[in-house]
């Protein structure tokens, strides 16, 4: 009885393990709120990271926290050319923090609307991973970091491992 019931347990547990659709990233509950916290919880993105997705190389750089806030610029190089850009801030509100980001083509035009950026609101904080509603950062060492988004794409979500190595 015990070794079925424990069995039992077990499956149940890879079953839900198996349907959990997006393994390295949260989501806020709904009526659930932001964590307390403040930019000393990511500090550690400053810096200029490099890596390979989507067929290019992608590259981050993070600006130290000042003003409440840090800026971060991304871009994505597909056969040496410039696919498009990322303008991201990581700030202060309210108590907690919001990660924000703007997409622009490689001529600068604006993918969303001119007031639009597209907001993950803090979901929770661990000592190597902050995570924000469907982006997740996650300092690996000094030297490397990954960061999983939930991207949209025609009409389906996944979930896209971006991994950096620092740039010296």
């Amino acid at each position: 009885m015990i070794k079925s019931l424990c069995s039992l347990i077990l499956l149940l547990s890879f079953n839900l393990l198996a349907n959990k659709p997006f393994p390295n990233v949260l989501q806020l509950a709904p009526n659930q709120s932001s964590p307390a916290a403040n930019l000393n919880a990511v500090k550690w993105m400053a810096g200029h990271w490099r890596g390979e997705a989507f067929g290019g190389i992608t590259e981050e750089v993070w600006s130290v926290p000042l003003g409440g806030s840090m800026m971060g610029a991304f871009k994505l190089v597909v056969d040496n050319q410039i696919s498009f850009y990322e303008i991201e801030t990581i700030s202060e509100l309210n108590g907690s923090l919001i990660f924000q980001l703007k997409h622009f083509a490689k001529d600068l035009k604006a993918w969303e609307e001119k007031d639009d950026t597209i907001d993950f609101p803090l979901v929770k904080v661990t000592p190597n991973k902050v995570y924000f509603n469907g982006l997740t950062l996650e300092r690996v060492n000094n030297d490397e970091i990954n960061i999983y988004v939930v991207i949209e794409d025609d009409g389906g979500k996944t979930e896209q491992k971006f991994n950096y190595k620092k740039v010296k």
